[in-house]
């Protein structure tokens, strides 16, 4: 009975076991389960965030933009405006010996023509320029000149004002001044101070062909324009065909830049000689109604009688 009674003490004396903790129950998710198929992209080949791709150098685009430069100067000087250079002193004082001047060359793409008081440049129409010596430019002269980087020396060409344009009547008597269809020209804001019209070639009267034009210099004592030229192919005229464009501006030197306007003498009214013309015209436009309407009067009381 001891035994069994200290067996009973010794269970009492020990420590009563705790049970094992359960590990907390989890929680339901509420995440939908990802649907993302794996990744089958190649690794990227493209540099590093860091790095920047290095530019071409400059010496290596040079090249490029001098071609599209020369590209676009000959563009210009075909189709939009040209340098030309003053060579004498036939247009004095409106253009000095040694002048840059630019010459529009769009315009005349489009149909227009010279018209009276404008400073043009045309091509020799029959060798006015025969015996003028001529400049012998180097090579690199000649390539500038070619693409219009640099005005050309070589070309024969002329510079002179327009006076009168087809199917006027120009003429000029010594010690008189130049008349365009009987309108006399005030051109001393223009010509050569002390110079006269043209006493020392008077000319005249002659009528402008169709196609043709009439020059002159500034310098008239100095100018072998028109009146020198009257025994030739053309008459002393210049054909519109030959006119290269309008010389537009003094862009060199910078101290002489000036705009080459038309003198306004020839905006003058009554010397075009369209507009000379028109009074008749209308007058016998106004006088055909009249007349017709007459004439049937007349027939219809002829056929009452």
């Amino acid at each position: 009975m001891s035994d069994l009674a200290d067996g009973a003490r010794s269970e009492e004396a020990r420590p009563a076991e705790s049970p094992a903790a359960e590990p907390p129950a989890a929680e339901p998710s509420t995440a939908e389960p990802s649907t993302a198929e794996p990744s089958t992209a190649e690794p990227s080949t493209e540099p590093e965030s860091g790095k920047k791709k290095s530019s071409r150098p400059f010496w290596k685009e040079l090249p490029l933009l001098i071609g599209i430069a020369l590209v676009l100067a000959l563009f210009i000087k075909t189709f939009l405006v040209q340098a030309f250079s003053i060579p004498s002193d036939s247009m004095q004082n409106t253009l000095q010996r040694g002048d840059r001047v630019l010459v529009d060359k769009l315009t005349p793409w489009f149909g227009s023509e010279p018209e009276r008081g404008e400073v043009v440049v045309f091509h020799d129409p029959d060798k006015w320029l025969e015996g003028e010596p001529t400049p012998k430019p180097n090579a690199a002269q000649k390539f500038l000149s070619f693409v219009g980087l640099m005005p050309s020396a070589e070309e024969k060409d002329l510079i002179k004002r327009t006076i009168a344009v087809a199917g006027d009547t120009v003429e000029c008597k010594k010690g008189g001044p130049v008349e365009v269809n009987g309108k006399a020209l005030d051109d001393k804001s223009f010509i050569f101070e002390g110079n006269s019209p043209c006493d020392d070639m008077p000319f005249g009267p002659f009528k402008v062909p169709d196609g043709k034009i009439w020059v002159m210099g500034d310098h008239r004592q100095d100018s072998a324009d028109s009146r020198y030229h009257t025994d030739d192919a053309n008459k002393g005229f210049v054909p519109v065909s030959q006119v290269v464009g309008r010389a537009v501006v003094v862009a060199w030197p910078v101290n002489r830049w000036s705009v080459l306007s038309v003198p306004d003498t020839f905006d003058q009214p009554g010397i075009s000689a369209a507009a000379g013309a028109a009074p008749g015209v209308l007058g016998l436009a106004g006088a055909v109604p009249f007349v017709l309407r007459r004439r049937r009067r007349l027939t219809a009381g002829r056929t009452a009688g």
